[in-house]
């Protein structure tokens, strides 16, 4: 199947994650696409494809040749819950032609170079895009239709390869990608994880991760008597916002710059909620930026009275820098990959997270590697065509380099 039509294929099923859930995976309509990757990856040669008890979908090819490392491939299956994956409806636009692309005239929803001038960069190229009612999601399904290709491609090649193992992970966008994942069984001496990502990035480090979830208790009074009396948890919730730092947050950092980001805001007089994530490349930074937090807390439970404010954090995921430092072999192997494709590699640091960060700490070094996707948990995103090739060409190229190791 050509590789474009199994990326279309993949998008038509929702596989939204859900952050409430306490379930393995969050949502059954991950199973869904679970089965049909099983029964995709049978038909085209893996023959021990398999979905297990938590929706984690594992396969294999077997090496043709002796000494080479085994090397894994994972992507992930949910999308964002930021945005609807509910029938998305995906059209291609043909030799993009560098202008503004309408999504949806009816809605006036416009994808413009001049909101985002990397869309020039793809002048020329065929691009996927949205109606602009629901995302995409090339966050992962481009992951997922480049390796099923790739691996569809070196089942039917005799070049020389080592064993290759195969992952789909459920619930990574709500950071519980890698809870179940069994890394004993699949076996991998290193992997990548094909995850986003302008085309030629590669990436060994992430951020370091932490959430706060923040409740004001405030006091309701009827507003015509409530002189002396109210707190409104609303303007306290406010409040604490204006004493974090105003230019730590995304909307103002790029690089290695950290930030503290008000993802969620919920309540009213009596009682509001913020919801925070707190990132950073730097694990003492990350845990400076999260003491303002309890600072913040402090202060406005001295001036509003104890117990107004409370903070729940706890920190996530780490950078996987510090791990892929001791085997930087292997991410020489994915940029010579690059390379060999024709593109030039752009390595840099992650901001967000991947699977391949806590896999990379449970034993599994795993850098990460393009899928081709941009705009990724929103309406204007799009993945150019050429990108989807090339990252299949990539992993082809990496699982045959690594036989000449």
């Amino acid at each position: 199947m050509d590789i474009v039509k199994r990326f279309l294929k993949y998008v038509s099923y929702e596989t939204t994650s859900d952050e409430f859930s306490s379930t393995i995976p969050s949502t059954d309509k991950q199973l869904v696409l679970g089965e049909e990757l099983v029964k995709e990856m049978k038909e085209i040669g893996v023959t021990d494809a398999f979905m297990d008890d938590f929706g984690y979908v594992y396969g294999s090819i077997p090496a043709n040749c002796e000494g080479a490392p085994v090397i894994g491939l994972i992507a992930h299956m949910d999308t964002a819950p930021d945005m609807s994956g509910k029938d998305p409806k995906p059209r291609i636009v043909s030799s993009y032609d560098g202008g503004d692309i309408v999504l949806n005239e009816e809605k006036s929803i416009v994808l413009s170079p001049d909101d985002f001038p990397m869309l020039r960069e793809y002048t020329g190229d065929d691009i996927i895009v949205t109606d602009g009612t629901t995302l995409l999601g090339a966050d992962d399904k481009a992951g997922i239709a480049a390796i099923i290709s790739a691996a569809e491609k070196i089942i039917s090649s005799d070049r020389p390869h080592g064993k290759v193992m195969i992952a789909f992970t459920p619930d990574e966008e709500i950071g519980r990608g890698a809870d179940k994942f069994d890394v004993g069984g699949f076996g991998a001496d290193f992997a990548y994880t094909i995850d986003g990502g302008t085309i030629g990035e590669l990436n060994y480090e992430t951020f370091n991760a932490a959430h706060a979830d923040v409740r004001i208790n405030g006091k309701n009074i009827h507003p015509g008597t409530a002189k002396g009396k109210m707190k409104n948890a609303l303007l306290i919730g406010m409040e604490f916002q204006s004493m974090l730092p105003q230019f730590e947050n995304p909307m103002y950092t790029e690089g290695y710059e950290g930030f503290s980001h008000l993802n969620e805001m919920e309540g009213n007089v009596e009682s509001a909620l913020l919801r925070y994530i707190i990132r950073d490349h730097d694990l003492q930074i990350l845990r400076k930026r999260s003491s303002l937090f309890f600072d913040a807390v402090a202060y406005l439970n001295k001036k509003y009275g104890e117990g107004t404010v409370e903070v729940d954090l706890k920190e996530g995921y780490l950078n996987m820098r510090s791990v892929l430092e001791e085997r930087f072999e292997i991410v020489e192997l994915a940029e010579k990959a690059i390379i060999k494709a024709g593109i030039s590699p752009v390595i840099s640091p992650v901001r967000g997270g991947t699977d391949g960060s806590r896999l990379s700490f449970m034993g599994l070094p795993c850098p990460n590697i393009f899928a081709g996707g941009e705009n990724m948990h929103g309406k204007y995103e799009y993945l150019p065509v050429n990108s989807l090739k090339k990252c299949e060409e990539v992993l082809e190229n990496i699982i045959y380099l690594g036989a000449e190791i």
